[in-house]
């Protein structure tokens, strides 16, 4: 889809080489046409290596002759790396930010022209994917410019355009939820064992339940207590099980933890550059 385009990988940290590697296996991209950039030369160097892309220490060069330049860097390094590019960018190309809690306002300005800013927030699963990934539009996209960042994220899993208001929150649920749910499946595998099964089949038992679950709920598009329904019948075992997580505060504390991440989110994202 994107191989008549180059792609400039402005930090080929661990995003940057998931983003690279699944476009790449999927077949979209041409890899001579990809451009990766990193603090390090050791790094472009095994990102050359492993990929057979192209690589260099300097953003500048790099953006100079990208069509999409994705800034995958810290969200401390951000400020530095749109110095560099100040002024070498133009209307034509995109540039699209994964940096968690910096504003598209400050990107705009950090850049110096009127260019097209997405910013992304994906999560680990993209590897796989199977991953969630917010998009939220800068003041000089069009409908265009919006489609083609969708159309590189959908290869990675399902996309979701948002206002930019609500980053923080997609920060905590879709971002810091995967470590929420890696914590239940834990739990979950743990029980299996302590009622005697061996722990790799407890694991593998918990781990394809959560996910035909999650598919249930994505699929069927029917609320979470009507699926729950379907499983709990009257008197069963479920309803002991579910009766037991109630009392255990499971609901109000999976609640919680999405809104202090949320809270956390918004304090990291007013000490960013905004």
């Amino acid at each position: 889809m994107f191989r008549d385009k180059t792609l400039a990988v402005l930090g080929a940290g661990k995003l940057g080489e998931i983003i690279i590697r699944v476009l790449l296996e999927i077949g979209w991209l041409d890899r001579r046409r990809v451009i990766v950039t990193a603090r390090h030369r050791e790094t472009i160097e095994a990102r050359i290596g492993t990929y057979g892309i192209r690589g260099t220490l300097d953003n500048r060069a790099a953006a100079r002759e990208a069509d999409l330049i994705l800034v995958c860097v810290k969200p401390h390094v951000v400020a530095d790396v749109l110095s560099s590019l100040n002024g070498e960018v133009h209307p034509a190309q995109i540039v699209i930010s994964t940096a968690a809690g910096v504003s598209l306002r400050a990107i705009e300005a950090g850049l110096g022209a009127e260019v097209p800013v997405v910013r992304a927030m994906p999560n680990t699963p993209c590897l796989l994917r199977s991953g969630m990934i917010a998009l939220a539009a800068g003041s000089c996209v069009r409908i265009e410019h919006l489609e083609a960042a969708r159309n590189l994220f959908d290869a990675m899993g399902r996309t979701l355009i948002v206002e930019e208001r609500l980053m923080e929150a997609v920060t905590a649920l879709s971002g810091s939820g995967t470590a929420f749910l890696y914590l239940v499946l834990e739990a979950l595998v743990d029980g299996g064992v302590s009622v005697g099964l061996p722990r790799a089949a407890a694991s593998e038992l918990a781990a394809q339940t959560m996910l035909g679950a999650a598919r249930m709920a994505l699929e069927t598009r029917e609320h979470p207590a009507t699926l729950r329904d379907m499983v709990a019948t009257p008197a069963g075992c479920t309803v002991e099980g579910l009766l037991e997580l109630e009392s255990g505060g499971v609901r109000p504390a999976l609640m919680k933890a999405v809104i202090q991440a949320t809270r956390r989110a918004a304090q990291l994202s007013a000490g960013a550059i905004r």
